[in-house]
């Protein structure tokens, strides 16, 4: 095996400049998609990352059929102090689960006393919410050039920022606050303009906070009542796995006729943001399928080639009793050799430029939130995989001109002119 693969080696080296221009197709392959896996990774990860720690947080729980309707913020379907403690308890026997936070959200008319508007509003605790989702503050605006310790106080409100800019409102004023309860009766709160905050997903939003206090009294909840429970866990990478362990305990919690009682859902479920994510996975497969067939295309064009420049040559080995299956071997060495070579050049250049990419950071700003940087990164599961995509290829590419090779006759090989 040894010997077959030195006279591949050797082969190859007969024709440099054929072999060294193959080589450096295939290992531009290589390179482009581990540096586009490597960017593309990192911004899919930063992107989950800013939209969980800023808004909507890793997973959420919630009556069973809010999700289903969540557009109208239905208040009908809130969760009491009881089931909100069945919630808790099982959270809190989960070892996986870090943080969790009580949410209320709601529809309001908000007032600057000469104009109103519509409302979308998040109460929420600040002490636990900050846990849940870490990076919130950095989407706000206040009055001081650093986040209070305390995002909001009972009595505070943080506005959208183009809601303020278009009724003229400035951080804080007092503005009036009218929302309909879940029996439809009417109520209105005085709030002082706390900050101002740019929704995750642009600044057409109109998604403010409050704290879930007010929003009890302005909702006249006669006991504490919730919308959802927002959830971190110690780890994202078992997300999918403490999702099914959370949503295997809680479905043995039921209403009156039997059925689930909560629904869990993580962030995919939640946010359209999803669909680009599957978009840049799409584009990666997408370009896995580019380098095989750069692969593909380069080793059997050079092994063809090989073949025809050869053919006396193998009818030679063919005469003096070398077996088809050495002969056949022989040129399925070549390819794989090949193939590893522009692998281990392609791997060494894509790890480079990564590390390069790294030293010079890109930086991008999403909302409110500048300067964020790329740090482009690709585990050792992906080389590996991508190295062995390579291999599999170049063997695969030589296999045709190698059998071709192997079931010439000596007679007609050594009669090729």
């Amino acid at each position: 095996m040894i010997n077959t693969f030195k006279i591949a080696l050797r082969n190859l080296k007969r024709y440099r400049r054929r072999t060294l221009l193959t080589s450096l197709l295939i290992s531009l392959g290589v390179v482009v998609v581990i540096l586009f896996s490597g960017l593309a990774g990192s911004f899919k990860a930063m992107m989950i990352g800013q939209i969980t720690d800023s808004n909507l947080a890793q997973m959420q729980i919630h009556k069973k059929g809010y999700v289903s309707s969540i557009d109208t913020m239905p208040l009908n379907l809130t969760l009491d102090l009881k089931s909100y403690k069945k919630i808790e308890k099982t959270l809190k026997e989960n070892p996986d689960v870090k943080f969790y936070s009580p949410r209320i959200k709601l529809s309001a008319m908000l007032s600057n006393f000469s104009e109103t508007t519509n409302i979308r509003l998040n109460a929420i605790d600040p002490e636990k919410e900050v846990k849940v989702c870490p990076n919130v503050g950095e989407r706000m605006k206040f009055s001081g050039k650093q986040i209070p310790d305390i995002l909001l106080k009972p009595g505070e409100i943080i506005i959208p920022e183009r809601l303020a800019m278009g009724m003229k409102i400035e951080i804080g004023d007092t503005v009036v606050l009218v929302a309909n309860n879940k029996d439809g009766s009417v109520n209105g709160l005085n709030f002082t303009m706390a900050g101002i905050i740019e929704s995750v997903l642009g600044p057409q939003g109109k998604e403010g906070y409050m704290h879930i206090k007010d929003a009890q009294s302005l909702l006249r909840m006669e006991k504490p009542e919730v919308i959802e429970v927002a959830v971190r866990i110690k780890n994202f990478e078992k997300l999918d796995a403490v999702y099914a362990e959370l949503e295997s305990a809680l479905a043995k919690f039921t209403n009156k006729k039997g059925k689930p009682a909560f629904e869990i859902h993580t962030w995919e479920k939640l946010s359209p943001f999803i669909n680009i994510a599957n978009m840049i996975d799409l584009m990666a497969v997408s370009m896995k399928l580019i380098m095989i067939a750069i692969v593909l295309i380069s080793i059997l064009n050079v092994m063809i080639m090989s073949v025809y420049e050869r053919i006396r040559e193998i009818g030679t080995m063919s005469a003096i009793g070398t077996a088809p299956g050495k002969i056949m071997g022989l040129f399925l060495s070549e390819g794989l050799s090949l193939g590893l070579a522009s692998v281990i050049a392609g791997n060494i250049i894509g790890l480079f430029g990564i590390y390069v990419l790294n030293i010079y950071k890109i930086k991008f700003a999403f909302g409110r939130m500048e300067n964020l940087l790329l740090s482009p990164r690709i585990n050792v599961l992906e080389l590996i995989w991508v190295s062995a995509i390579v291999l599999t290829v170049s063997v695969f590419a030589s296999f045709w001109p190698a059998y071709k090779a192997s079931k010439m006759e000596p007679v007609d090989a050594l009669r090729h002119v």
